[in-house]
């Protein structure tokens, strides 16, 4: 498994907007305004499950979600964290990480599935982004 062979799923690669990098992780904004809503994926081909890690990188996996949250939560408060790797959709090990308050769109269900996402407006997407990486990078 090198990074060389490494592949973002098209879903993904549609459906997100690549941050920044850290050491294991590529940092996605989902393109869904409803939500404050990050992805994590390892840039490793190949990986299905969280268990396909070794020991290391399943711990700086867990670190760099938790930084992910960190940040989102600095920059977008919420009062519940969901952190979920579902796919059962998109094969590749990816991480949810989102934040969610009483009586957003899908509240208390799940986001996932929910309704249609609402894509941000380019200031937005543009202010957004840079929120998250200067808080990520420094």
């Amino acid at each position: 498994m090198s990074e060389t062979a490494f592949m973002l799923d098209p879903r993904l690669q549609a459906d997100t907007r690549h941050v920044v990098s850290l050491p294991l992780c590529d940092v996605r904004l989902m393109n869904d305004a409803r939500f404050p809503w990050l992805v994590l994926v390892p840039r490793r081909a190949g990986l299905v499950e969280i268990c396909d890690l070794p020991a290391d990188a399943q711990a700086l996996l867990w670190q760099e979600a938790n930084l992910a949250a960190h940040v989102l939560r600095s920059i977008a408060p919420f009062e519940k964290l969901n952190l979920g790797a579902l796919g059962n959709i998109v094969r590749q090990l990816h991480i949810h990480v989102v934040g969610r308050r009483e009586g957003d769109a899908a509240w208390p269900g799940p986001v996932w599935g929910h309704g249609r996402a609402e894509p941000y407006a380019p200031d937005a997407l543009e202010r957004r982004m840079g929120q998250l990486q200067d808080a990520l990078v420094t």
